[in-house]
């Protein structure tokens, strides 16, 4: 890979890396502020409108069919958080015309002007946002949110959330909640967009064939309307606040969810971050983990067992889909789990073996684009410059006694239970 080259446009951060691995061009445009109550839901709709139609493309069928134009360009959003930062981002990818028999204007160029559009150009009546595209957009995005509730696996991870970053800005969904987004009007819309524009701190990513020189034409026709200040975020690392505090939530349902939430003092601007890594690969995040092959395999008490560490706030999260009657049992496995890593009780063949799958996630989240530019991105919101090189040989060097260091900085923080309405957990 290329070097990536880093400028301004206006207040807006342009990061370009020229690749000859990919036959299109990708744009990821990260539009960051930070995650609180009173914004998530308007920002979180917002994305969902600015989606829904420009001024030249004034609805999502002009808008796929500009984009069957593009050669099949592909264009979406999406809203997420990193630690106690919420972002929208948008994504376009686009086939080089390199490749393609005839095109005059290169396609890139195409791309970038419609994508700048959906974000600075929202199809408008009365000088406001289109109450029609409004009204079906709340619908959608409250359908995602009901949704949600309906995945009990991502219910209870979202739950284990809530109670244990209650008194955090961590525990706000991305999206908000489901009355306040019911509770929505144009005006709140109005005002979070202006918001945005005025406050929020842009970073575009684009990676693929061709030039910059083919690209800084169109953001420089954009420069004044990036006028926005950089935006100082950052996300509080805390120690376990609830001490093991169980939740038990009870609906109708066939099987428990059983959640576990850890409170780990490193993230992913740490030195520690790729300990982290391996010490939850041997944990749970792989097939050979210490949670499935003692959870599901040797003890049969799990259909599912795996655990996630969040690196941006500093959590990680161990789930399993038990019977009602395994609450106990299940919990006290688990947790073994983690003592064992403590402890160093974990063979040579179990480190190698995480290291080895660690570094293969690394280099295959780099055969995409957007596997590329998430990784750029985490350099950006970081403040470290890692290398691929660079990220697989801090997995290389980690050590036996780095994993029981770090294990032993893991401490349990909440346990949540959803289960059966009639069973007594």
């Amino acid at each position: 890979m290329a070097e990536v080259e880093t400028f301004q446009i206006g207040s807006m951060n342009v990061h370009f890396q020229p690749s000859k691995k990919y036959k299109t061009t990708t744009f990821v445009l990260q539009i960051k502020a930070p995650l609180a109550k009173g914004s998530a839901a308007s920002r979180a709709l917002l994305m969902q409108v600015l989606q829904a139609g420009t001024n030249k493309f004034p609805s999502r069928r002009a808008i796929r069919k500009h984009l069957d134009s593009l050669y099949g360009a592909s264009f979406g959003g999406d809203v997420s958080k990193k630690g106690e930062q919420h972002f929208l981002t948008f994504f376009m990818e686009v086939p080089h015309e390199k490749f393609l028999q005839q095109e005059d204007e290169p396609l890139v160029k195409k791309a970038l002007s419609f994508l700048t559009s959906a974000l600075l150009e929202p199809v408008r009546e009365n000088g406001t946002f289109k109450e029609s595209i409004v009204h079906e957009e709340k619908q959608a995005l409250k359908s995602k949110i009901k949704n949600i509730a309906d995945d009990k696996v991502r219910y209870a991870n979202g739950r284990l959330i809530e109670e244990m970053c209650k008194d955090e800005t961590y525990g706000i969904h991305p999206y908000g909640s489901y009355d306040e987004v019911e509770a929505l009007t144009t005006q709140d819309l109005e005002q979070a967009y202006e918001s945005l524009l005025e406050n929020d701190q842009f970073d575009l990513f684009i990676t693929g064939p061709g030039k910059v020189d083919e690209l800084t034409p169109v953001l420089n026709e954009r420069k004044a309307s990036f006028k926005s200040r950089a935006v100082k975020t950052s996300t509080t690392v805390n120690g376990p606040t609830n001490n093991g505090r169980e939740v038990i939530e009870h609906q109708d349902l066939q099987q428990a969810k059983l959640h576990l939430g850890f409170r780990v003092p490193y993230t992913a601007s740490d030195a520690e971050y790729a300990t982290v890594l391996v010490a939850n690969g041997i944990f749970g995040a792989f097939p050979h983990s210490k949670l499935f092959v003692n959870v599901r395999e040797k003890e049969s008490l799990a259909y599912y067992a795996a655990s996630r560490y969040e690196p941006y706030k500093g959590l990680i999260f161990a789930m399993a889909g038990i019977g009602f009657e395994q609450f106990e049992k299940a919990t006290k496995i688990m947790t073994e789990q983690l003592d064992a890593l403590k402890a160093g009780d974990f063979t040579e063949d179990e480190l190698t073996t995480t290291k080895l799958m660690i570094k293969n996630q690394i280099l295959e989240q780099v055969d995409t684009a957007r596997g590329n530019i998430d990784l750029m991105y985490q350099n950006v919101l970081t403040g470290r410059e890692r290398s691929v090189e660079e990220r697989v040989s801090e997995i290389d060097a980690v050590t036996r006694e780095d994993v029981e260091r770090v294990s032993k900085a893991i401490e349990l923080d909440t346990v949540y239970l959803l289960t059966g309405k009639e069973e007594r957990a």
